[in-house]
């Protein structure tokens, strides 16, 4: 099975739209968010972003995976950091290496931009990926994230 992991660039909104349907499924999102999800123009706007990354998994020219990423700029320092948003393989493809593949390249890709760090989240009872961060070289820190929701 060849796995083909790829950068997208401004010109691969179905590939995009390909992920979202994988994120969709894999955190169990509810099937009529597809009603609210922004217009292609508007992710679109997002894959121009050189602030914005999106790596996909490719099998047979079908996404089966892949992660999102934003740039945060520092003020303490002139190197930025990346904020790994989103990363998830469609359940028949898991454990054969491709979310390793993903990280990879990811990693990558941002030492070869000069990104200081790449961090990511991961709930406290999601052991799964807290297993997978750690078997990637991710090392894991303590801290409560606190939320502040402005839309009901």
């Amino acid at each position: 099975m060849k796995i083909d992991i790829k950068k997208l660039g401004k010109r691969d909104i179905a590939k995009f739209n390909e992920l979202i349907w994988v994120f969709e499924d894999v955190f169990e999102m509810d099937p009529t968010s597809r009603d609210e999800k922004p217009s292609d123009e508007y992710l679109n706007q997002l894959l121009r972003k050189k602030s914005f990354f999106v790596f996909v998994a490719i099998i047979n020219q079908k996404v089966v995976g892949g992660l999102t990423a934003y740039t945060l700029q520092q003020y303490y320092s002139i190197s930025p950091l990346v904020y790994l948003y989103d990363l998830a393989v469609a359940s028949e493809f898991q454990r054969q290496g491709i979310g390793k593949m993903l990280i990879s390249s990811l990693l990558n890709y941002c030492k070869g931009i000069g990104i200081e760090e790449v961090f990511v989240q991961a709930d406290e009872i999601d052991s799964h990926a807290i297993d997978f961060y750690h078997s990637t070289g991710g090392i894991g820190e303590k801290c409560v994230n606190f939320n502040y929701p402005l839309k009901t």
